[in-house]
């Protein structure tokens, strides 16, 4: 192993709301080999300016639910690594409601990049779309800056009981707002929180300016209504 992450145990000496994300992580040797992610005629290039940004975290536990079955989900639901919110990626926003995505070609991540960043977004092939449709849009940087800017912004939200949330009645603006006293500066309409089409929470999109600040979402941002009832799941992992 080239190293291990046991956020778990660092996690003691937070408060309790931040310790309901600890996780763990053992980084693997040996990492799978990404394929190429080309744009497509369903997802064209499209170079336009960049007006702000979306920082995407994925609740774990839902997506191993949904996806855990999968070969490609191997490393992030089987075995002994535990996630909570994963992170999804950076996404430059544009002036509206378009966005840029596959601003230039880019060859395959070196396996040292993916490899320092498959604890945060657990999957290589997920780390290869991520840098190709959004990564390549942001002037000036390169796959290791760009990773290391999403995984600062990632690593510095703190999280509520996800536990008892998901014991009580809960709302998408009930949630927004738990997030919201977790994290100081992130107001409830700085995100937006996305569910599958049971109600189960899937994903939160945290909107943020030029600066990486934290910034009310736009209303084409999209998301839940804040009424809508939201369900979290916390059940078992498979394997």
């Amino acid at each position: 192993m080239i190293g291990r992450f046991i956020a778990a145990a660092a996690a003691l000496a937070l408060p309790v709301a931040a310790r309901a994300q600890a996780y763990q992580c053992s980084t693997p040797a040996s990492v799978d080999r990404p394929r190429p992610d080309l744009p497509s005629e369903r997802q064209p290039q499209r170079r336009l300016l960049v007006g702000s940004y979306t920082l995407a975290i994925t609740w774990a536990p839902q997506y191993c639910r949904d996806n855990g079955s999968d070969a490609s989900a191997r490393f992030q639901c089987r075995g002994g690594n535990r996630f909570g919110f994963t992170l999804h990626g950076l996404w430059p926003d544009g002036m509206g409601d378009q966005w840029p995505q596959y601003c230039k070609a880019t060859p395959l991540l070196p396996r040292a990049v993916v490899q320092r960043n498959i604890c945060a977004t657990p999957s290589a092939q997920l780390l290869q779309h991520e840098w190709a449709k959004h990564g390549t849009c942001m002037a000036g940087y390169r796959p290791d800056t760009y990773f290391a800017r999403s995984t600062g912004l990632y690593g510095k939200l703190r999280y509520p009981d996800m536990d008892a949330l998901s014991r009580a009645p809960l709302t998408a603006g009930g949630f927004a707002e738990a997030m919201s006293r977790s994290n100081p500066g992130l107001g409830a309409d700085m995100m937006r929180v996305t569910a599958n089409r049971q109600g189960w929470l899937d994903e939160v999109w945290i909107c943020l300016d030029k600066a990486f600040r934290y910034r009310r979402c736009p209303a084409h941002q999209g998301g839940l209504a804040t009424t809508s009832s939201l369900k979290i799941w916390r059940g078992g992992r498979l394997g």
